[in-house]
């Protein structure tokens, strides 16, 4: 039999209907066990053992043998699968029937592949071919086939099918017809040939089907995720994935090349650190010397992919020699130079330099070129990096240009690689104009492929992608001293994942079955803890309703093809009028502000982001809102604003005037600056925003005919909530809920859509997972997941809870959190605090703004006016500084 290759499928119900014939059926004839053993492994294994103990024929016997040698090597046990299979040949032979010894034979070979005995298996399965005709000679074929291709030697593969197909379809043969269908879109994909990939897989799965081949059925799951994988479309790959996992545990196997490929989808994905776990678990599953050595081989090899991407070059290094190590043992040359490449990019990205390492990923480039043009791509990029960096000008243009070329067709990250390569050159050739255009053609090819997620998360990680193409841009324009032009390339790729329209998923059972039932068991949970009670097993159930809920939300499909918002200098000068604006990028290490005003720019460079004056602003904050006695803080708030000021804007607050709207658009490590605190900021009327180019998209918003208000108290306040009520009187049509109606149903379904919105309740920020960060409401925890579900943000939403205008800065320049998950759906102007709050001098302040909304003020300019005429202690004071303006 071919070892275990991933196949595609149809649906569950037609596998259901084909199963259902031969489930929990003893077989009839010994032949069966063959079939067996693929479809049902563990049946067939105790089918044979059975048959063995019974004193059968030679020839049974030498089926049994055949069968359990099948089942113990799929499940890992190579060492017993070839002691099983040896005693198959010897049963064989003694049959007198030589085609059950080629058969067992053969299967014998691919056996010792796996445990890295290359040559004595090819020298197995040769044996077997020779004399072999018909469908036998067919199947044997195609076991060395598999071979062949986890050697990495594609051509001789096809070969190989290309002989045993018409012998099998002649012979009637479905199920090995559905594998020389598969082994033949394996390689398609590896080709490139992703159309012809899709129907082989497709009539695969259909023989598979037809067959009752259960675990073969679960594998053409796994590879439809793999032609999913090869055009780009992640959510539908992990849909995929998660359905062959589901069907593989309940076939009780084991399959590696599952954790490879969600591996490879989670790096696509940009969620290397995940990526990297996801390998480094499935080869530690895998006991040394006790499973298949070219698969361990393989998940060393994804690790250290993974790896180099977070970056972590000593582990990528590791990972990626002791793969070579294994590789080289088994005679897979492709898979060899694969390794060497990762290691030497980990060399690169350890700041290691030489004409060596030019000379040898020159040679890798040579080698892979027919084999593999993609990663021969990526050794052609890395020795035009490397000859850049030499000086090497000649050798720099010569790889530069071979990387730069990508075939037609190619996905986007594929393309996008190629424009980094051409962005490169041109960098290096100091050529302005074919700069620009090769970072605008990589942005656009990754834009494409951003447009295909659903998910925040994913579309935030996958910007991670195109940071050096707008780091190349954003350094050119600096080095030109141009800042119109630095402005416009920061724009470019900032944000990304905020300016795309969101789909809201309020009809998805998926997602919200699971999160009605996380929100019970957190407050089981909180109620245990209270209590003292053991809560072990709630801890678990709410892990794994977490995992849940993250994995289904990363199948979300982005919504139709289109593109972001273009930004335009010219627009933005007319809408801000007498408004400035503020926005800090940074460049190589340095933070650079620009500053706006009417149609001039401005730029003054600043050193490196000051995180430890941010973080102490945030500390005093806390702090004060905690109402410490002696009033301590109340010099060093100023004192620690002014020295922040000069360390963010420095000189630039010259162009900011006198008492004039600002706009600020601080990058992802700066979103969580109290900026009111900043002296040139605190009296004048400020609003925040992730990009220029959003600033200018909630602008266009209109706000909805009906001004439906929703006031919402959640539970455990020190206030009681108790600026809800008195606010509730100002707006007699508003809808209230506390004291046990403010659930998450009753919440989201008032807010979808509404003009404004207010929600009193504690909230927590979730660092290790910023999309669980929630509100606390009567019925447990509002996530960001709940909030996505809306079809449409409210317009305006007042947060006083703590932290809930902190998000995690990931990718190129995103922010994951409440805020930034709620502007793609549509809300104009949120306000929310960057640092916990005290809930008694909330009140007033939230009263205060109120009052200035309802006599026409916008967002910004009622926290201005809140926070002007408010109390002047030290605790009231501090909790006007610790909220910020998202919007207008």
């Amino acid at each position: 039999m071919v070892p275990l290759c991933r196949a595609a499928g149809l649906s569950s119900i037609v596998l259901v209907v084909v199963s259902a014939r031969t489930r929990n059926r003893p077989p009839a004839e010994p032949e069966e066990l063959l079939a067996l053993a693929l479809s049902r492994p563990q049946d067939a294994l105790i089918a044979a053992r059975t048959l063995l103990a019974s004193r059968p024929t030679p020839y049974e016997a030498s089926i049994a043998c055949h069968a359990a040698g099948i089942v113990l090597r799929d499940r890992g046990e190579v060492a017993a699968s070839i002691k099983e299979l040896r005693r198959g040949v010897r049963f064989a032979q003694a049959s007198g029937v030589p085609e059950r010894e080629a058969d067992v034979r053969a299967t014998l070979g691919t056996a010792l592949t796996w445990i890295g005995r290359t040559r004595q298996g090819l020298a197995q399965l040769n044996v077997a071919a020779k004399d072999a005709r018909g469908a036998l000679a067919g199947r044997i074929l195609l076991r060395r086939a598999a071979v062949l291709m986890s050697l990495g030697r594609y051509d001789a593969t096809l070969d190989d099918v290309g002989v045993a197909l018409p012998l099998l379809r002649r012979a009637g043969d479905q199920v090995w017809e559905a594998r020389a269908l598969t082994h033949r879109a394996l390689v398609s994909l590896l080709y490139g040939a992703t159309a012809r990939a899709k129907a082989d897989f497709a009539l695969a799965e259909e023989l598979f089907a037809r067959s009752g081949q259960e675990l073969e059925y679960a594998m053409a799951r796994h590879n439809r995720g793999l032609a999913a994988i090869a055009q780009g479309d992640l959510p539908q790959a992990l849909i995929y994935l998660s359905e062959a996992a589901q069907r593989y545990e309940s076939c009780g196997a084991t399959i590696p090349d599952l954790a490879m490929d969600r591996s490879k989808v989670l790096l696509t994905a940009g969620l290397a650190r995940e990526a990297l776990r996801e390998a480094d678990d499935a080869t530690d599953e895998m006991h040394i010397g006790n499973g298949p050595a070219y698969k361990r081989a393989e998940l060393l090899y994804s690790a250290a992919i993974a790896a180099l991407a977070i970056p972590n070059p000593r582990t990528a290094a590791d990972r990626a020699n002791h793969a070579r190590k294994l590789f080289r043992s088994q005679g897979r040359d492709l898979w060899q130079a694969r390794s060497e490449l990762v290691l030497m990019q980990a060399r690169y990205a350890a700041e290691q330099r030489s004409v060596r390492l030019l000379k040898r990923a020159s040679t890798l480039a040579d080698r892979l070129q027919r084999s593999d043009p993609e990663q021969a791509q990526r050794a052609h990029l890395l020795a035009g990096r490397i000859a850049i960096d030499l000086r090497r000008h000649d050798d720099a243009r010569l790889h530069l240009g071979q990387a730069a070329h990508t075939r037609r067709g190619a996905p986007p990250l594929v393309r996008s690689l190629g424009c980094l390569a051409r962005a490169l050159l041109a960098e290096f050739n100091d050529d302005t104009r074919k700069t620009q255009a090769a970072c605008r053609a990589g942005l656009a090819a990754l834009d494409e492929h951003r447009l295909t997620l659903g998910s925040t998360e994913l579309r935030a990680y996958a910007t991670a992608h195109g940071s050096e193409l707008a780091d190349i841009a954003q350094r050119h324009a600096l080095r030109r001293g141009n800042a119109r032009r630095l402005l416009t390339q920061s724009e470019r790729w900032r944000a990304t994942s905020q300016s795309t329209p969101t789909i809201g998923q309020s009809d998805d059972a998926n997602l919200a079955q699971p999160l009605t039932a996380l929100r019970a068991v957190v407050r089981q949970l909180e109620a245990g803890r209270a209590k003292g009670t053991a809560t072990t097993v709630l801890e678990r159930e709410r892990r794994r309703l977490e995992s849940t809920i993250r994995e289904r939300s990363l199948q979300l499909s982005g919504g139709p093809a289109g593109s972001r918002n273009k930004f335009d200098l010219a627009e933005l000068a007319d809408v801000l009028g007498d408004t400035r604006l503020v926005e800090l990028v940074e460049v190589d290490g340095t933070v650079q502000v620009l500053t706006v005003v009417g149609n001039r720019v401005r730029r003054y460079a600043r050193g490196a982001i000051p995180t430890r004056q941010v973080e102490h602003a945030r500390f005093l904050l806390r702090r004060t809102a905690e109402g410490v006695p002696g009033g301590q803080f109340d010099g060093l708030l100023d004192e620690v604003g002014r020295r922040l000021q000069d360390a963010l804007l420095g000189p630039a607050i010259a162009d900011l005037g006198e008492g004039v709207p600002v706009v600020v658009v601080p990058p992802g490590p700066l979103h969580a600056v109290p900026w009111a605190l900043l002296p040139a900021l605190r009296h004048r009327e400020l609003s925040v925003t992730p990009s220029a180019s959003m600033f200018l998209q909630v602008r266009r918003l209109a706000a909805p005919e009906t001004k439906r208000v929703t006031f919402v108290s959640g539970p455990g306040l020190s206030s009681g909530g108790g600026e809800v009520d008195r606010l509730a009187a100002d707006y007699p049509d508003a809808t209230v809920f506390s004291n046990g109606t403010a659930t998450a149903d009753n919440v989201l379904a008032a807010l979808d859509g509404g003009w404004l919105g207010h929600v009193a309740a504690h909230g927590s920020f979730r660092s290790d997972n910023p999309l669980f960060s929630a509100l606390q409401l009567d019925d447990g925890p509002l996530t960001v997941h709940d909030f996505e579900r809306l079809s449409q943000a409210p317009y305006r939403l007042i947060l006083p809870c703590c932290d809930s205008g902190v998000g995690a800065p990931v990718g190129a320049d995103e922010l994951l959190g409440l805020v930034s998950s709620l502007v793609p759906l549509g809300s104009a102007g949120i306000l929310a605090s960057v640092v916990p709050i005290n809930d008694e001098a909330t009140v007033p302040l939230m009263v205060g703004l109120h009052e200035a909304l309802r006599e026409g003020a916008n967002l910004p300019q009622a926290l201005l006016t809140a926070r002007t005429e408010g109390a002047n202690d030290a605790v009231s004071i501090a909790t006007g500084y610790s909220f910020t303006a998202f919007g207008t």
